[in-house]
């Protein structure tokens, strides 16, 4: 046995690849993206390390072009979801012994894997599959991916050597447990690192994962489980069962041995599951952690004081990169009157320089949404401004579903703060603007607050220092990860810990110690090395105190 203390120290976050033309990352994930794309790949369940086919299948098609079929999947029924919970079940109690280091090794073989072989393999299978282009996938696919494994490295180090204080004559010391049970991992389609954060997490503290993915996002995560077997990850550690959400939930969710929920995705879909939970508590061995990224109507807030150049800039980013499908996208922007005719321009002038296409061609900033749902319920909100006399668009606004999912990006322009595309989240290229008086401020900054259920990303561009101090204190709720001078996306790993409060989340900031906080259950043991021999103490050895 290896005795020996280990420590992971603090890593650097992994260098963005740029794919310039003629490079050779450019040249190796081109030849990647013309191999995917040529190819049909099975995807089967995996439970237990065994792949499994049900026979009842679905295809993962390519959002800018659907007829495209890009793999066919299996989907799980009653049988295998049962069947993923025992084997995790099963494989609890090998893996909940197994050292910290050996757990935390083979996530990091992931990283490397992930870093160097298999760096093409993510970016285009995310960018196939889920419409990215090249740099939004470069810099989650591949960097978030990596700085999420080799962080958590760190701060499970951190964790474990965590010891409280002992006094001469006892030892106290803690034991960082797993949860009692396995963990229900439920992955959106937008992230593929937050898919891998969701099950290796909770993994590397000792918990098995049931994994969910989204049915938008299968071809990245079934090469994530091919890459965690190859890393060496034992079988039934995490098991992947794509179907559906409501009949998975509904088994799993009345297990006894829940023991966590790992989620990011809808407001509706949480609140659903969260109500589930509640529903069940008495056939629980123990109440289980449910911990959850859902929704955001992230803004950006513009102080007279602001650059034009430097607004425009990340209104055209914050709202438009990966067709405005992150929960943190620049949504609803408020805009002092002074600023609003050069900011418009700007905008007009930026967006005009916009292509939109093929994920394949390098040149395209915008994509395709991700499917005919997605397309249908967005351009819906466009006609509603197109229809109100309390809105215009004024930028966009067209959209065509014939061979892709695509929407031009759209600026909203409206008269009124409270209209439904300033309040309610879209989840496409849409930006909401709503223009104000510059001496309104302060009465600005509430309205922003109280607009939104929400509370997950926001901005506030000034160069004036007393107005960011005043937008952050009078916003002190209404985002959970704020912003200076910069838009309200593109948090990193290891220096912008992520997730908001209200309709938000949990809030329990993944790329941080605290998410993994969620997937333990300390044990405090003490050991006294001296035991009284008497029952009674100083005090009482009094003549009097004797019967």
């Amino acid at each position: 046995m290896n005795n020996a203390q280990f420590y992971y120290a603090r890593p650097q976050n992994e260098p963005v690849l740029e794919y310039k033309k003629g490079s050779p990352e450019r040249k190796t994930l081109e030849a990647e993206l013309k191999r995917q794309s040529n190819i049909q790949v099975e995807i089967p369940l995996i439970i237990g390390g065994k792949e499994v086919r049900t026979g009842n299948t679905g295809n993962v098609v390519m959002p800018h072009d659907h007829q495209h079929v890009l793999a066919t999947y299996h989907k799980a029924g009653e049988k295998e979801v049962r069947m993923a919970i025992d084997a995790a079940m099963e494989a609890h109690l090998q893996w909940a012994e197994m050292s910290w280091v050996e757990r935390t090794s083979i996530t990091l073989k992931v990283a490397a894997l992930i870093s160097g072989k298999y760096r093409a393999v993510m970016n285009a299978s995310t960018m196939l599959g889920q419409g990215k282009n090249a740099y939004q996938s470069e810099i989650e696919a591949a960097c978030e991916l990596i700085d999420f494994i080799r962080f958590n490295a760190h701060y499970v180090s951190d964790i474990y050597n965590d010891q409280p204080h002992s006094e001469i004559g006892n030892l106290n010391r803690v034991e960082y447990r797993p949860l009692e049970g396995f963990v229900f991992a439920v992955s959106p389609f937008n992230f593929t690192a937050i898919a891998s954060n969701l099950a290796l997490a909770p993994a590397a503290l000792g918990n098995t994962i049931v994994w969910k993915p989204s049915t938008t996002s299968l071809l990245s995560n079934y090469y994530l489980m091919k890459i965690f077997k190859e890393a060496g990850l034992p079988d039934g550690v995490i098991n992947f069962i794509p179907g559906s959400g409501s009949m998975i939930g509904d088994i799993v969710l009345k297990d006894k041995n829940l023991g966590g929920i790992h989620f990011t995705g809808s407001n509706n879909t949480f609140n659903n599951i969260w109500r589930a939970v509640g529903n069940n508590l008495e056939h629980y061995r123990s109440y289980p952690r449910v911990v959850g990224e859902t929704g955001g109507k992230d803004f950006v807030m513009v102080h007279p004081s602001a650059n034009v150049d430097e607004v425009a800039t990340a209104l055209v980013r914050g709202a438009f990169e990966y067709q405005g499908q992150k929960c943190s996208a620049a949504s609803r922007a408020y805009i002092p009157k002074s600023l609003w005719e050069e900011t418009r321009q700007k905008l007009s002038e930026n967006i005009a320089m916009i292509k939109q296409g093929d994920p394949r061609d390098f040149c395209n900033f915008v994509n395709a949404v991700i499917d005919e749902k997605a397309f249908d319920k967005i351009m819906g909100y466009i006609e509603k401004a197109r229809d109100s006399k309390d809105a215009e668009v004024i930028i966009g606004g067209n959209g065509d579903k014939s061979k892709g999912y695509f929407i031009e990006p759209t600026v909203v322009l409206t008269k009124d703060p409270h209209f439904v595309t300033m309040e309610e989240e879209i989840f496409g290229p849409v930006l909401s603007i709503y223009v104000y008086e510059d001496d309104d401020f302060e009465k600005t900054l509430e309205l922003v607050n109280n607009t939104s259920p929400y509370a997950l990303t926001g901005s506030i561009f000034a160069q004036d220092r007393y107005a960011t101090v005043k937008a952050c204190q009078t916003l002190r709720y209404a985002a959970g990860n704020f912003y200076f001078n910069d838009k309200p996306t593109g948090a990193v790993v290891g220096q912008q810990p992520f997730g908001g409060s209200r309709m938000s989340g949990t809030n329990d900031k993944a790329g941080s110690y605290l998410n993994l906080l969620r997937w333990i259950n300390p044990r405090t043991v003490k050991e006294t090395f001296t035991p009284p021999t008497d029952f009674r103490y100083p005090f009482m050895h009094e003549e009097k105190c004797y019967r």
